[in-house]
């Protein structure tokens, strides 16, 4: 049997994100199960721009074909002044509006659409939820469509165009069980098939090279984000909060960020930013941190938290996020704040307490052993695919708004 997974972006450019785990799952159902796979996606790696960037056609990247096609249009000028209004109360949206908004959004392919619908593969995985390709072609493909949407908190997800996207999934495929329940308290899904799968981790990729070395760090200690380095992300609060930090404890710890960068921060001396870093590199500079600070409220799974468990290295989240805190409290390999002092508290006491950053990191390291094995997460997913293929379609756009 074959799957087809859609994604706005897709390939090994793209660091994090729901379309980096799209192409986990395609490459290891592709290595590790009898199930074939298939991409489609566009010719655009960045976010805010979705500007076509790759060539169109078909390519094949660790064993899956990849089909690009060029878009129509990227993000639309337009697109922010209709969010920022839109947002203030976004549940009260007319449909005209939100179909709006997905247009501006971006990226828009028809060729890509159609090609989806045209698609023999036995199931369609579509990966995340909020953009144009998703809303557009969930409701017109012919075979069962499985719905991966990587949704949090955020007031997209209460447009009403997104009614029809949750409505003509056929089956649901989610990150955490807070994710579920937000999705579930969202939209009336809960009697359709669905499935827990988070993402699986591998061993860490580093070279060996001191941490300290690659970030040019000289001997100094330090905690580290990697991630995009993003408003949206929580990095400029987390810059914010460091360095109120390190006014009130002096000292030679620094922070690392790691990723791509989209705005710029204000120069600080104990704040480096590296931008985009080899996989050898990222999993160095993480191996030799003393704490991995994830502080952003808007994920779905955060792939970024459970690498440096790999390292038995501690977390820290943002509280307000609820699968990020869902990894801690379950793990027991992480902290959290949602305000200024209780970041200063939380990094204060695991500065000061080697053995409950050794205790931390271990906890962690188990959790990830326990429940996010590629082995183990492959099986499962194969499973419930086949058993999405066998239920068969609904009505094809039943629901569909737009």
């Amino acid at each position: 049997m074959k799957v087809a997974f859609v994604t706005p972006r897709y390939g090994p450019q793209v660091m994090g994100g729901a379309e980096t785990a799209a192409r986990q799952l395609a490459e290891h159902l592709v290595s590790e199960t009898e199930w074939e796979a298939e991409a489609y996606s566009t010719c655009a790696l960045d976010p805010h721009t979705w500007a076509d960037e790759l060539e169109p056609g078909d390519s094949e990247i660790n064993g899956v074909p990849v089909h690009r096609y060029t878009s129509a249009h990227g993000r639309l000028p337009d697109f922010y002044g209709l969010d920022g209004r839109l947002r203030l109360a976004p549940r009260l949206a007319t449909l005209d509006q939100g179909r709006r908004w997905v247009d501006y959004n971006g990226p828009v392919s028809p060729q890509l659409v159609d090609a989806v619908c045209g698609s023999d593969a036995d199931v369609i995985a579509f990966y995340p939820y909020l953009y144009h390709p998703t809303v557009a072609a969930i409701g017109r493909v012919k075979v069962p469509a499985v719905l991966h949407p990587a949704a949090h908190d955020e007031p997209a997800l209460y447009l009403p165009v997104f009614r029809g996207t949750f409505g003509d999934a056929d089956a649901f495929c989610f990150h955490t069980a807070a994710e579920r329940l937000l999705v579930e308290r969202t939209y009336p899904v809960a009697e359709r098939p669905q499935i827990v799968l988070g993402l699986g981790v591998g061993e860490s990729a580093g070279a060996g090279r001191p941490g300290v070395e690659v970030a040019d760090l000289g001997e100094r200690p330090y905690i580290v984000s990697v991630g995009r380095v993003d408003e949206h992300k929580g990095s400029k609060m987390l810059a914010s909060y460091f360095a109120t930090y390190k006014e009130r404890h002096p000292g030679p710890l620094a922070l690392v960020l790691v990723g791509p960068v989209s705005f710029d921060l204000d120069p600080h001396p104990d704040i480096v930013v590296t931008g985009i870093v080899s996989e050898a590199d990222k999993w160095d500079i993480v191996c030799d941190a003393l704490v991995a600070v994830s502080p952003s409220a808007l994920e779905s799974f955060s792939l970024v938290v459970l690498e440096a468990w790999v390292d038995r290295v501690p977390v820290i989240v943002n509280g307000t996020c609820g699968p990020t805190r869902e990894h801690c409290e379950r793990s027991g390999g992480g902290l959290w704040f949602t305000s200024y002092p209780e970041f200063e508290a939380v990094v204060d006491r695991l500065m000061s307490d080697g053995a409950l950053r050794t205790t931390l990191g271990a906890r962690g390291r188990a959790y990830v052993d326990r429940f996010y094995q590629w082995p183990v997460l492959i099986a499962r997913y194969a499973e419930f695919l086949a058993s999405v293929v066998a239920r068969g379609r609904g009505t094809p756009g039943l629901f569909s708004s737009f």
